[in-house]
């Protein structure tokens, strides 16, 4: 990589990491990666680190989007602490390639919500409705049962968005893309907003 955004501002500089994450996400699925959504999403609650693999439904200007039970354990966390990391790794570019985000976290709007379960499949919608996620579940049989007391409820007509399921946007301060290379030399830049705005700055690998 050059340094040619030595004195870029600081809308330059957030563009072109948000361009950069594109590029990437693209480069991953060109490559065949079977799941380039995927990433690690690491909550916190009572000073307990969480993480889990979630997919990444949608990345703007205003940040990176998921969705999920508001009432699962990860929901819990963000009611609690509304900050969150996320992690990608994407091992068909080159040596492999991460990219680290960390910020504050916020509940999309209902809107937004409905237009995505809108395009979920019907069994996933159904889903949604089932689960009591991350809750102690006696048996399967009891889980299979709620599936198929959803099917009837809402049999011959659209399934509604559940208000407890919905999505969040992890706003960034941090982006970091992490460049594998030969004998772990690898290279490291990170975006980072402050009061100044963003900046740039190389870290030692």
């Amino acid at each position: 990589m050059t340094n040619t955004l030595e004195n870029a501002d600081s809308a330059t500089l957030h563009r072109t990491a948000l361009a950069t994450f594109d590029d990437l996400l693209a480069q991953a699925r060109v490559a065949g990666d079977p799941e380039p959504t995927a990433m690690t999403l690491a909550t916190i609650r009572g000073g307990r680190p969480h993480a889990r693999i979630v997919l990444l439904k949608g990345a703007d200007a205003r940040g990176f989007r998921f969705f999920t039970n508001y009432d699962s354990a990860k929901g819990d966390d963000l009611a609690v602490h509304a900050q969150a990391a996320l992690c990608f790794h994407w091992k068909t570019l080159r040596n492999g390639v991460q990219v680290r985000v960390e910020g504050c976290v916020e509940k999309l709007s209902a809107q937004e919500s409905d237009a995505y379960f809108a395009t979920r499949a019907r069994g996933s919608q159904l889903g949604a409705w089932a689960s009591l996620q991350s809750q102690p579940l006696p048996n399967r049989a009891e889980f299979d049962a709620r599936y198929v007391e959803a099917e009837r409820r809402f049999a011959g007509g659209d399934v509604p968005r559940p208000p407890h399921w919905g999505g969040y946007l992890v706003v960034p301060d941090r982006i970091e893309f992490w460049y594998g290379a030969d004998f772990r030399l690898h290279e490291r830049v990170l975006y980072r907003l402050d009061a100044d705005g963003w900046s740039r700055q190389w870290l030692y690998p």
